[in-house]
């Protein structure tokens, strides 16, 4: 039978490392927002690459980086936000960051989790190694937080132990009923702390072995060498053994690494990331230097946007082919984010029979825009779905009259601000009847299902009267002109594939109800997501097996 110590030292040391490297991103992204808007300092790494990476497994799931030294983040400390941080990373230890740390504290520091199971023993369950460095200026100085930091936990009943391993110095105790188990050493410029010494022996192996540690890896080296300059902080992934520590079925995996890196913007932040494959790989759509003009169409109250080309090519694109490979990993979980993402395109479909794929997707050959309208007092927002008119348009509008027929529906042509709309509709007779009258009389109620109309090159499908009328009536007010928008995108390399924008404002409601767990996180990152103004994402770069993509977050001025 599994050990249960060995799960509860899993679970605290896990929650040790995860809740360090939350606070670590959630420092770094406010801190953005502070040093560019607040002051005049620069806040950017003086090298995107950890040096620490020397210490970790190839095979390693999951390597965190936070480039700079928190103290140039003190601009964020009226914010609690960097003593969030700081104990985060000190929990239980006894350490004072100002009197222990903060005098020989570097550039960097890097939470990794190392190995899936530290002894390799399956039999006894899966005890995975956690690992973090801090990079240190003054190696003697951060040889007397070793000590100190253990002769305190002698003190607090933990039985201590040391040995020379190559050259360096491990101290290490076992668990006692008040701690877990903790290994130190101090090794060139770096101050190791591991959930067990073979952590550390392991890392001390992977220096003197260089063919073992995660610089060595092609797979590394060509991930790093898409990183921007400047990037304060980095994460790696290793997707199979990620998904093996994880639980997760990945049978046959497309792309096997991806880097994430964050750099500061006057306007926010921008995270840009790298999926990495052998496979040949085939972007979504043709490259667009600037926005599709499509987007003129969709009213400015909509929260959510997507706009781009080509849906048709989506299914075979490499958009397609990581979507896949995301929900084939995680369809497996008991937190399954893909198939919450996917339920309002499910019950579309549901409700009017279709498949998106062959009854939309594949006639939409030219440019697309989809807008996402909330509406007081309603659950579902309208929307608004425009699309350049190619000679497969009268095609798609013939199959989904076809559609809306096998449903019940009709279609009517309707004059609306002297436009001409077509609208299916669901026709409805109500019979009345007064004590007056000796025959009933009959109404007939349309409930519209949907609407479409040809406004110039386009052809534009809304859900309902509100919206198409909105649209008719304040074609001046288009969200193509949205100043937000507009300066969002202009921190996306061009060309690109195309925009998915959130309004936080506007879309936080919808995107609460499809995936609860984001109410936890706007609580964890509360002064983060107060200063959330809106979300874009794009994806870019056409190097051979190569998913470039970015998000930026812009936050208030």
């Amino acid at each position: 039978m599994l050990d249960r110590s060995i799960v509860n030292t899993q679970r605290s040391f896990s929650g040790f490392i995860v809740a360090g490297a939350i606070a670590l991103v959630i420092a770094a992204i406010a801190a953005g927002y502070w040093f560019f808007t607040k002051s005049p300092v620069s806040l950017i790494a003086s090298t995107s690459q950890s040096g620490a990476a020397i210490f970790v497994s190839k095979l390693a799931p999951v390597t965190v980086s936070l480039l700079v030294n928190p103290d140039r983040l003190q601009a964020l400390e009226s914010a609690g936000e960097l003593s969030k941080l700081k104990t985060s990373l000190l929990a239980e230890s006894g350490l004072d960051y100002g009197q222990d740390i903060q005098p020989w504290l570097g550039n960097e520091i890097t939470l990794a989790v190392t190995t899936q199971d530290i002894d390799r023993d399956v039999e006894n369950g899966k005890q995975a190694g956690y690992l973090m460095a801090l990079a240190t200026q003054k190696p003697e100085k951060s040889s007397e937080l070793v000590e100190l930091l253990f002769s305190k936990r002698v003190l607090a009943g933990a039985t201590l132990a040391t040995e020379e391993y190559n050259g360096a110095k491990l101290i290490y105790d076992d668990a006692q009923p008040k701690l877990e188990p903790l290994a130190g050493a101090v090794v060139d410029n770096f101050v190791l702390f591991a959930n067990d010494v073979r952590v550390l022996r392991d890392a001390i192996n992977n220096v003197q072995a260089p063919d073992l540690n995660l610089t060595s890896s092609p797979q590394y080296q060509k991930a790093i060498e898409q990183l921007p300059k400047g990037a304060v902080a980095v994460t790696f992934f290793n997707l199979p053994t990620l998904a093996q520590w994880q639980g997760l079925e990945l049978p046959e995996p497309i792309y096997d690494t991806q880097i994430i890196a964050l750099t500061f913007n006057p306007k926010g932040l921008l995270a840009e990331t790298s999926f990495l494959t052998t496979s040949e790989i085939t972007p979504a759509s043709p490259p667009l230097s600037q926005p599709v003009e499509a987007l003129k169409y969709i009213p400015a109250s909509a929260g959510v946007v997507v706009s781009g080309s080509h849906l048709n090519n989506l299914g075979d694109s490499d958009l397609g082919k990581l979507w896949r490979q995301a929900k084939t990993a995680i369809s497996g979980s008991e937190t399954d984010i893909i198939s919450r993402l996917e339920q309002p395109l499910l019950a579309i479909q549901k409700a009017w029979g279709l498949n998106l794929g062959e009854d939309v997707f594949s006639w939409v050959q030219g440019e697309y825009a989809l807008g996402l309208i909330p509406r007081a007092g309603k659950t579902a927002p309208s929307w608004i779905f425009v699309v350049e008119k190619q000679d497969s348009v009268s095609e798609g509008i013939a199959r989904l009259d076809a559609i809306a027929s096998a449903q019940g529906l009709n279609t009517n042509s309707l004059s609306l601000d002297q436009q001409k709309v077509a609208a299916w509709t669901e026709l409805i007779a109500n019979t009345t009847k007064s004590e007056a009258q000796e025959r009933p009389s009959f109404t007939v109620k349309a409930n519209v299902k949907g609407i479409h109309t040809t406004l110039e090159k386009y052809e534009v499908f809304t859900s309902d009267l509100e919206t198409i009328n909105e649209l008719l009536t304040n074609q001046d007010r288009s969200f193509l002109k949205n100043r937000n928008f507009q300066n969002s995108i202009a921190v996306i390399p061009e060309p690109n594939q195309g925009y998915v924008y959130l309004d936080w404002d506007k879309s936080h409601n919808l995107l609460e109800r499809q995936l609860p767990i984001l109410k936890l996180l706007e609580v964890v990152g509360k002064p983060f997501f107060n200063q959330l103004r809106s979300l874009t994402f794009s994806s870019y770069g056409d190097e051979g097996g190569t998913l470039k993509g970015a998000v930026f977050l812009k936050l208030n001025d």
